[in-house]
């Protein structure tokens, strides 16, 4: 009996993957069938779909759910889900798409079937209520409300066999853990508390000391990073693999801590957003999501800790992984060390404020990091990098 949390909604995984002797035939068979194109986005939602991380959606979202989920946050079988997953076509296609009909869903940017969907319904949507709901912002500077409003007019819906898991099985051969291959690790490794770390930077000193707090009330940490696409000017994930590498390497107690990648691509949705990878999480057989500031925020959409304080929200039994509320950290120049404001008492301007934007402004104008906003190790392979994407 596996002592990790169980999977959401109280069952199995449900991986959408069809098994790999099946695939070639459906493959073919999808050539057949008419084409709908995925957004980046969407083709992100099928691979998190295929590996089982969406457990326990079968498909993309129907009408009943959509509005659900935006209004109440919860599947119209009362499932807890905080984010809508849904797939959108133009009207001219949808309208010639029969509901029942099997339709082949296809990357736009790569072309590649990824997978068959039976649709088995279509309709129509106020994105402006799914911005306002989830996003909490109507504002198209938001990364998230823009990909929204560019949706196309008719929303499909259907269950889903996924084909292909696109480039990053082999792209990322020892990062790509699946849910029910990183709960096989956890449990050779005798973990039961495991606590995620979610990140799409390079780990400074203040991800290090969220992590090791972790560390010291779990069994071990999943650093899990976001291999999906992410915004202009963030750091390639095969760089921040290696740094995050050699963090591990050199700061870490050997076996507390597994890297690991996911495709997720990133809504930049804040609270509800740190909701659904606390979701995720626990699908891989994590107990608990490090949540510190400003989680899957960006700009000042929203408050420093409203990504931890929407947990307090939720009713009993909706999500089984808990959230790990860790305050600001910083370095003290007083402390002599990483610290963060519940346990420093020293004047804020003793405080080296560390955060990832400033550390890429600091890269890209070839300044000096210095060691108490990152390590060296880290540092001499993000300067690499620069260096060799600035000649």
């Amino acid at each position: 009996m596996s002592k990790l949390v169980p999977p959401h909604g109280g069952g199995e995984l449900k991986p959408l993957l069809i098994p790999e002797v099946e695939r070639a035939e459906e493959l073919k068979r999808a050539e057949g069938l008419r084409k709908v194109p995925m957004t980046s986005r969407e083709t992100s939602d099928v691979l998190m779909l295929a590996m089982g991380a969406y457990t326990p959606l079968d498909g993309f979202m129907g009408a009943a759910d959509w509005k659900s989920v935006c209004e109440d946050m919860q599947l119209a079988n009362g499932v807890f889900w905080p984010i809508p997953m849904t797939l959108s076509a133009e009207g001219d296609l949808a309208n010639a798409i029969n509901v029942e009909e099997e339709v082949a869903l296809v990357d736009a940017d790569s072309g590649e079937i990824m997978a068959v969907m039976e649709v088995t319904e279509k309709y129509g949507i106020d994105k402006e209520l799914e911005c306002e709901r989830v996003y909490r912002t109507t504002d198209g500077k938001h990364p998230g409300v823009q990909k929204v409003m560019a949706q196309g007019a008719v929303n499909l819906a259907g269950r889903v066999k996924a084909v292909s898991e696109g480039i990053y099985p082999e792209k990322y051969p020892s990062l790509y853990l699946r849910p029910a291959e990183s709960r096989t690790v956890f449990t050779e490794r005798g973990w039961s508390r495991v606590a995620a770390f979610q990140t799409r930077n390079p780990m400074h000193r203040s991800h290090e000391h969220l992590v090791k707090i972790a560390i010291e009330v779990t069994d071990g940490v999943f650093i899990h990073q976001v291999l999906g696409k992410l915004k202009p000017g963030d750091i390639p994930a095969e760089v921040r693999t290696e740094a995050i590498q050699a963090m591990i390497d050199n700061y870490f107690v050997p076996s507390t801590v597994i890297q690991a990648g996911y495709p997720i691509e990133m809504r930049y949705g804040g609270p509800r957003e740190a909701l659904l990878h606390a979701l995720i999480r626990q699908n891989f057989g994590c107990s608990h999501l490090i949540v510190g500031r400003d989680h899957a925020g960006v700009g000042d959409y929203y408050g420093p800790f409203d990504a931890q304080h929407i947990f307090d929200t939720l009713p009993g039994g909706a999500l089984e992984t808990r959230p790990l509320k860790i305050d600001i950290a910083f370095y003290c120049r007083r402390c002599d060390g990483m610290a963060t404001g519940k346990t420093c008492p020293h004047d804020p301007s003793e405080r080296v404020v560390i955060s990832g934007t400033r550390q890429r402004e600091m890269l890209a104008a070839g300044e000096d990091i210095p060691p108490e906003f990152s390590r060296p190790e880290v540092v001499e392979i993000l300067k690499r990098f620069y260096a060799e994407n600035s000649a």
